[in-house]
């Protein structure tokens, strides 16, 4: 295993903690056994995640006999950044579920810019059923979580960005089975998509191999608490900084923008710095045949990727997009109405 050091980029000790465990709401069933937030894919079990992939595939398949299960379920969405799948995937989700949203814009200032977020959840738990943020700092949605007494869901912040990753193995598992058999291979920058796939991909017992340049690496805290969780699922985990080495004989091969929301005034010199970890025609001839194209959208086409390849049969960057509307489906159903084991698959429209 190549590894090296990079900087910090949150408090380790808060990463460290257990998810904040809060009073079950009412009718969450007991075998759910949840926490009451999604902040992190840490917060999801191994067995959780794998309950919430065949809830996911229910939901998709028939979407009829889920109408109404929220009803009267209010969600807010604090934005600090903007969003095209994530606001609109929440917000046709919880309409086909019956329930309401309300969406709070926040990209002309911080949601603590007028008052203590401390006097803002309880302001919102005593509305609302939910809360959604995204935002710029990780510890925003952590004390959120904290503080209030309903459920949270992080739609991105500067370290994470758990619905998506959850997402993109929903479909690796649409495409192909049992996930502790895939090799898959991400290569770029080490992010919040970084992040929260190597942890999903630990959970879910597969080979995980991940390339970054060596100033742009992972946080090392959530490399660890990945190593933990593949101590169990006994998952394969690399962390390398050839790209190369990281796609050669994968099943799926994902790439994310070389510079994040926040990072945009430095896209001139990650460009030059990132080159090599184009996912090109040449690398891609790397992967297996089979190998999937993957990326969580909005696609820098010509850097990270080409057309070539985006534009490929083997690309699923739109069946990703579709599932996040399957997946956050089922997390609020997970969160608001009952947990994961309440709905049982019908035998004749059952999921094989």
């Amino acid at each position: 295993m190549e590894c090296y050091e990079t900087q910090m980029r949150t408090d380790p000790m808060a990463l460290m903690s257990p998810p904040t465990m809060k009073t079950n709401p009412p009718n969450l069933l007991s075998e759910a056994a949840a926490p009451r937030d999604l902040v992190s894919i840490h917060d999801l079990s191994p067995a959780e995640i794998l309950a919430l992939f065949n809830l996911t595939s229910m939901l998709k398949q028939r979407p009829a006999d889920f109408r109404g299960v929220l009803a009267g379920k209010q969600m807010v969405m604090f934005f600090e950044k903007p969003s095209l799948r994530t606001r609109l995937t929440f917000e046709a989700g919880m309409d086909s579920l019956g329930g309401s949203t309300f969406f709070v814009d926040q990209t002309a200032s911080r949601l603590n810019a007028r008052e203590s977020l401390y006097d803002i959840a309880h302001n919102l738990e005593r509305w609302i059923d939910l809360i959604v943020l995204r935002t710029f700092s990780h510890s925003v949605v952590e004390e959120m979580a904290t503080y209030a007494g309903v459920p949270v869901i992080n739609a991105l912040s500067e370290l994470e960005h758990p619905c998506q990753a959850l997402a993109d193995f929903f479909t690796l598992q649409e495409h192909f089975g049992d996930l502790s058999k895939i090799h898959f291979a991400y290569v770029g920058d080490g992010n919040n998509m970084a992040h929260s796939l190597l942890l999903a991909g630990a959970a879910v017992g597969a080979k995980v191999s991940i390339a970054t340049p060596e100033r742009y690496g992972l946080n090392p805290v959530i490399v660890t608490m990945a190593k933990a969780i593949a101590d169990e699922t006994k998952a394969s985990l690399r962390i390398l900084i050839d790209p190369r080495k990281a796609v050669a004989g994968a099943d799926a091969v994902y790439t994310d923008a070389w510079a994040s929301m926040g990072h945009e005034h430095e896209a001139e010199e990650r460009a030059a710095i990132f080159a090599p970890f184009q996912v090109n025609a040449t690398l891609m001839q790397l992967a297996k045949p089979h190998a999937l194209f993957m990326h969580c959208l909005p696609a820098h086409r010509g850097c990270e990727v080409t057309d070539q390849v985006i534009d490929s049969l083997n690309s699923v960057v739109f069946d990703q997009a579709e599932n996040r509307l399957h997946i956050q489906k089922a997390i609020l159903v997970w969160l608001l109405g009952g947990g994961v084991g309440r709905f049982s698959a019908r035998s004749s429209h059952a999921h094989a």
